[in-house]
């Protein structure tokens, strides 16, 4: 199968009802999926995963009606995208099983799955529903998280009036990189993501200073304008191959002392989309993101991509 950018088209009671007429559904997933394929040059694929169970036979007309609002939702989703993207490749597919898995194997051909939270939490960022924290934690395949109500210009620098214009470019990409463990996928997309947009990688690792544990008295062990030095060392040793191969891509890089999530939400503020890697690994309870990545995906307020590596 061709590569593609696939979308998930949600099978909420929300969006259901928007393709019966409802108020439109604040998901824009649909959106930056598009935006996405039509930078790669690829199509775009929406999918909708339908978990049809066996009911009883008196309840065959309820599952027909079920079934005609998710093809619905689809072709609604459809109709947007061509809307905004008359010249998009554009494909819908309804497909029959549990979503999770669904949504995982049709992924599987996909250059990246992008997929929307369902708006904000109590406090700030994602509401992500438990299909989605399931796909993140079991894709081989980069996921985007869109949250609600995401539109193109959130994407772009306010002028000097704080008006938002292409003309002002793009705010920054932002790349997380855990030095204990780096993986080349999410650096390389991350790379790959700031050169298709013309914007600045800004690249975080965050450190805390080891203490040996002693009681009360626990003692530093390094002196931490050394240990700095030592991990903006590392750092800039691991991004040299990418800085090569993306001449064009100008990258500030920088370590800061503080906890790894803390930093990571402060480093996505204004950024048009934030990258983490997520290592794959089979758990006793099964595939989970790691506590970095989840409050990645939970707390930040731009788009999200994860990107799975071994």
């Amino acid at each position: 199968m061709l590569a593609s950018v696939m979308a998930g088209v949600d099978g909420s009671a929300e969006s259901l009802a928007a393709a019966m007429g409802a108020p439109p559904t604040p998901f824009r997933q649909w959106g930056r999926a598009a935006r996405e394929a039509l930078r790669r040059g690829l199509p775009l694929r929406l999918v909708h995963a339908w978990d049809r169970h066996p009911r009883p036979a008196e309840e065959e007309s309820e599952s027909a009606v079920r079934r005609h609002l998710a093809r619905s939702s689809l072709r609604q989703a459809q109709d947007r995208v061509r809307g905004v993207c008359p010249d998009m490749r554009l494909s819908n597919e309804l497909v029959e099983g549990p979503a999770i898995a669904e949504l995982l194997k049709a992924a599987e051909d996909a250059e990246l799955l992008v997929l929307g939270s369902r708006g904000l939490s109590g406090f700030t960022g994602f509401l992500v529903g438990s299909v989605a924290q399931d796909v993140v934690a079991r894709a081989t395949r980069p996921v985007v998280l869109v949250r609600g109500g995401e539109t193109a210009a959130d994407e772009l620098l306010p002028t000097d009036d704080n008006r938002v214009g292409r003309r002002t470019g793009y705010r920054d990409v932002v790349l997380a990189v855990d030095l204990d463990a780096p993986g080349d996928a999410e650096i390389e997309f991350a790379f790959e993501a700031a050169r298709l947009r013309d914007a600045r990688l800004r690249v975080v690792h965050a450190w805390q200073t080891p203490v040996l544990g002693l009681g009360p008295g626990d003692v530093d062990l390094l002196d931490d304008p050394h240990r700095a030095e030592e991990w903006q060392n590392l750092l800039n040793g691991a991004l040299r191959l990418w800085r090569a191969k993306y001449p064009d891509v100008e990258v500030v890089a920088a370590v800061t002392k503080d906890r790894p999530r803390t930093a990571l939400i402060r480093a996505a503020s204004g950024a048009c989309l934030l990258v983490v890697g997520h290592r794959i690994a089979e758990r006793p309870l099964g595939r989970r993101t790691g506590p970095v990545t989840h409050a990645a995906v939970q707390h930040v307020d731009c788009p999200v991509a994860v990107v799975s590596h071994v």
